[in-house]
């Protein structure tokens, strides 16, 4: 198949940066989106120019370091997919491609689609964590947790980090990730004792990070390829609220 590529190509956080246009033959549609730049950059450097960076790592839809804008759409047109699990399946023969990085102002740009998410890393380290020690593996009986809440829990800690969230969002909010951080931990007894200054310590990291607001647009969810859902946002609020009250009483 063929497709016309147009990536963002841009040296550094300083230079200026431009759509630059790729011409490519003979591409397998069972190729991922990655493996399809690769033969791009292989291409590039047997022309002696410089070779496309983006980000990657385990290309498995689990480290979340893949990100970046298709067409206007995070991770692309697939629901429930990360770019480098993205196949060219997807896309008609001919397909015309807008390949661009994540846009945020917490997420500095490095090069071409490398942008810095150290803002989410910085989140986590804020109290995204339980500090009691766990000792080894407790039996998984000894502490009984509802069904319906260990559900959630786990729901809420498919969360990858990869920004989809505020690549999506036209305020570039990072609600729909921080509430996921707060949501898995908050709704386990052993996440409990730190809870209320949890969601304060995140909150405030994630204020001071540059992020936006959240108005309730919902396409973060629409973005998340894990498919995050926002009613861990109204779950944050509300003890957020409560750590709130708590604090003045």
């Amino acid at each position: 198949m063929k497709v016309t590529l147009h990536v963002w190509r841009q040296a550094g956080p300083a230079a200026p940066g431009r759509f630059v246009r790729y011409d490519m033959t003979d591409v397998s549609p069972d190729m991922s989106f990655l493996e399809m730049l690769d033969v791009l950059n292989q291409q590039l450097i047997a022309r002696r120019e410089e070779p496309i960076a983006f980000d990657h790592d385990c290309r498995e839809g689990i480290c979340g370091a893949c990100g970046m804008v298709i067409n206007g759409r995070p991770h692309g047109p697939q629901r429930a997919t990360t770019a480098c699990q993205l196949h060219m399946r997807t896309f008609p023969d001919g397909a015309e491609l807008w390949i661009e990085p994540w846009r945020a102002r917490a997420f500095p740009l490095i090069k071409d689609l490398v942008v810095d998410r150290g803002a989410l890393d910085r989140i986590v380290q804020a109290g995204g964590f339980i500090t009691v020690r766990t000792g080894s593996a407790p039996e998984a009986n000894a502490i009984p947790v509802p069904k319906r809440d260990a559900d959630l829990a786990m729901d809420a800690a498919a969360c990858i980090g990869c920004g989809a969230c505020v690549a999506a969002c036209p305020n570039a909010s990072a609600m729909l990730f921080v509430a996921a951080k707060v949501s898995h931990l908050g709704l386990l007894p052993q996440g409990q004792p730190e809870r209320s200054t949890r969601v304060a310590n995140l909150v405030a990291q994630m204020d001071a990070e540059g992020f936006g607001a959240c108005t309730n647009h919902g396409e973060c969810m629409a973005a998340c390829p894990k498919e995050i859902s926002i009613d861990f946002i109204a779950r944050l609020n509300r003890d957020y609220i409560k750590a709130a009250i708590s604090h003045e009483g």
